[in-house]
């Protein structure tokens, strides 16, 4: 798969679960749950303890498109780039971590905040930009003022997103949501209620196609 399939399969799903765990384990719990809810993009962060290892696990089962997030450094990029991530992610914008994945024509994504960071982010090679963390800022009226004077700019934003949210962000233009534990919950994996986030995954999808629509 390359580049462009990625981006394509990206915007097409319109979620991205970020799976923040404190164990693989459990993250391999919730995104069993999630895939079952039909959602097949996920982000493993790097906080997860062993996440470059569970990110060759699962790009080798090859049932998801597996992207890495809160990746600090092109080195860190590297690694999990040749793990099998298909995307990169990152709280914040970093320009070496954006020549490596142009180089390797790997799908990347840096966090951003204020219109300036997001101009620069994307200037400099983003394939989308990560408006992080959006629900602290307004949510999708902060989104929808700063896509007025840049529509060209791609944008996905995270960080305190919920369902409610979800459908008004992809109205005000996001080209998808990244979702973290309002989905991906670790919590309710251990407590044997993986149906929740089955049921989730299936609800966060809808309201992204009806978003769509109107």
């Amino acid at each position: 798969m390359n580049k462009k399939e990625v981006i394509s399969r990206v915007v097409e799903c319109g979620i991205i679960p970020i799976v923040r765990t404190p164990t693989a384990d459990d993250a391999r719990a919730v995104i069993e749950a999630i895939a079952e809810g039909g959602i097949s993009t996920i982000e493993i962060t790097m906080t997860i303890p062993g996440a470059v290892e569970l990110i060759n696990e699962l790009s080798r089962a090859g049932q998801i498109l597996v992207g890495a997030g809160t990746v600090l450094n092109a080195e860190m990029a590297r690694e999990c780039i040749g793990a099998g991530a298909r995307f990169i992610i990152s709280p914040g914008t970093d320009f070496e971590i954006i020549d490596y994945c142009s180089q390797v024509d790997v799908l990347v994504m840096p966090g951003a905040l204020t219109p300036t960071e997001i101009i620069n982010a994307w200037d400099a090679g983003a394939d989308f930009v990560k408006v992080f963390p959006i629900a602290a800022v307004g949510g999708a009226k902060y989104l929808k003022l700063v896509k007025g004077p840049l529509p060209h700019i791609k944008i996905i934003p995270t960080g305190g997103v919920d369902q409610t949210m979800a459908g008004e962000l992809i109205k005000a233009g996001a080209e998808a949501v990244g979702v973290g534990s309002d989905l991906a919950d670790a919590s309710a994996a251990r407590e044997g209620r993986s149906s929740d986030i089955t049921a989730a995954a299936r609800k966060y999808l809808s309201i992204a196609a009806e978003a769509r629509q109107k």
